[in-house]
């Protein structure tokens, strides 16, 4: 039987409070406010395997993983092992090493289309670097992006569809200028048409397509079949980049990422990838790469600026090669039958309570949909319950399961899976699929 936690926990209450005296909104990433599904974050202490403990001493599966890179478990001990070694030789020298080179040589080992890659700190850092090499390469100024795509807190990449099917994006951040928004169309997911459509019009300035290879942040949304080739071969006759940003399914969907997936595509590769999570194994790390002669045009090799004072921070690419040379065909064989195990079982129970849903999948990334049909685009993603997800989530709480704290993220799973862990899953789902069904009940018209 799943535990039975109360719903307050005052250990959490008690740092959040003191956390929202120093800190806005009590946290330093918003999702983890619980925001989306009301109540109070649960503060964690520590981690191991595929399990949480919090500040009540309660423990949890985890099904967020670090929204990502615990692909192998927490404190998996040959990753600790190899964190530990990095450390005790020094946590940052500010000059080349060893490590940073042997993560690089992993990830051109991984992905047959990059041949050079740049170490970031983070996400974010990746995807507004490849932007800045894109516009230094073609010496145009415009971005394509899609609405319900995220890409980090870039302001460029900070913009909302306008009012129409392909509109100049509008700031969706205060703090973001108009002028920096301008710069970015903001296109409906998996349209083709419109796609088409705008570079007819405007081809001549856009300097970039940069989409999710299979987006992760409004919820699993795989590209329709068709679409990344369309995405390579309109780029391509009209001289602009594809940026294919994996920092979420690189090395997650496949050994390598949404590309070993789908690709190689007829048409070609992406220009650039960007990477992130799990090739940091839990620490600040991430990467951009592409073909050596399109990445020769950054610094200090061409006009091209970037740095950062702790890109490949030497424990940041010890844990991260740790983790990739162990990411084996036997652990993503793992993860994707305890994904389908989770998922099929998540589904026949809400299927139990009548509940509608839609599971969608990138590898052994998924989302479940409180909605019926398929989502092909964030207006579809819309059409989800979020009051029908939080009862689920907090009865999942309540059973000792952390879900993602929002309708609109990834369940991840990771290696350290193990039976026990998927049973206690199990068993906490139909209370959790009844929970959700009421809600449905208390909000239908």
């Amino acid at each position: 039987m799943p535990p039975s936690y109360p719903a307050d926990a005052p250990a959490s209450e008690a740092l959040f409070a003191r956390a929202k005296a120093v800190v806005p909104g009590g946290v330093n990433s918003p999702v983890r406010a619980f925001r989306s599904v009301g109540g109070t974050p649960r503060f964690i202490t520590s981690a191991r395997g595929a399990y949480l403990i919090d500040a009540d001493g309660r423990e949890y599966v985890d099904l967020i993983g670090s929204w990502g890179p615990m692909i192998l478990g927490h404190t998996h001990p040959e990753v600790l092992a190899a964190v530990t070694d990095a450390a005790s030789r020094g946590f940052s020298y500010g000059t080349p090493s060893e490590n940073e080179v042997a993560l690089a040589e992993e990830i051109v080992a991984r992905v047959e289309p990059v041949e050079h890659v740049r170490l970031v700190s983070s996400g974010t850092e990746a995807t507004m670097s490849a932007l800045r090499l894109a516009r230094g390469l073609t010496g145009r100024s415009r971005v394509v992006k899609f609405a319900g795509c995220y890409h980090g807190h870039v302001d460029a990449l900070l913009a909302a569809a306008g009012s129409g099917v392909a509109t100049f994006g509008l700031p969706d951040s205060a703090g973001v200028p108009s002028s920096a928004a301008a710069e970015t169309i903001v296109l409906p997911y998996n349209d083709i048409a419109a796609l088409k459509a705008v570079f007819a019009a405007d081809g001549e300035h856009i300097a970039a397509v940069i989409t999710e290879a299979a987006p992760g942040n409004m919820g699993v949304v795989p590209p329709a079949p068709g679409f990344t080739e369309a995405l390579r071969r309109v780029t391509r006759d009209h001289g602009a980049l594809l940026i294919s940003d994996e920092v979420m399914t690189g090395f997650r969907c496949s050994r390598s990422g949404w590309y070993g997936l789908e690709g190689p595509y007829a048409a070609g590769a992406p220009d650039l990838f960007t990477f992130g999570k799990v090739m940091g194994g839990g620490f600040p790390a991430a990467a951009f790469g592409g073909p050596a002669a399109l990445m020769a045009a950054l610094a200090p090799d061409g006009p091209v600026y970037q740095a950062g004072t702790l890109s490949g921070n030497p424990v940041a690419t010890a844990a991260g090669l740790a983790t990739l040379q162990r990411c084996t065909p036997e652990v993503y064989a793992h993860l994707d039958a305890v994904a389908h195990t989770v998922a099929d079982a998540a589904a026949a129970a809400l299927s139990a309570a009548g509940v509608p849903h839609t599971v969608q999948w990138a590898g052994s990334m998924f989302s479940i949909f409180f909605c019926e049909g398929l989502v092909r685009d964030y207006d579809d993603a819309k059409r989800t319950s979020a009051p029908a997800y939080a009862a689920f989530f907090h009865a999942m709480l309540a059973q000792g399961v952390h879900l993602p704290p929002s309708a609109y993220e990834v369940w991840f799973v990771s290696a350290a899976h193990d039976a026990a862990a998927v049973d206690r899953i199990l068993a906490a789902l139909p209370a959790a699929a009844s929970a959700a069904s009421d809600a449905f009940a208390t909000i239908a018209p």
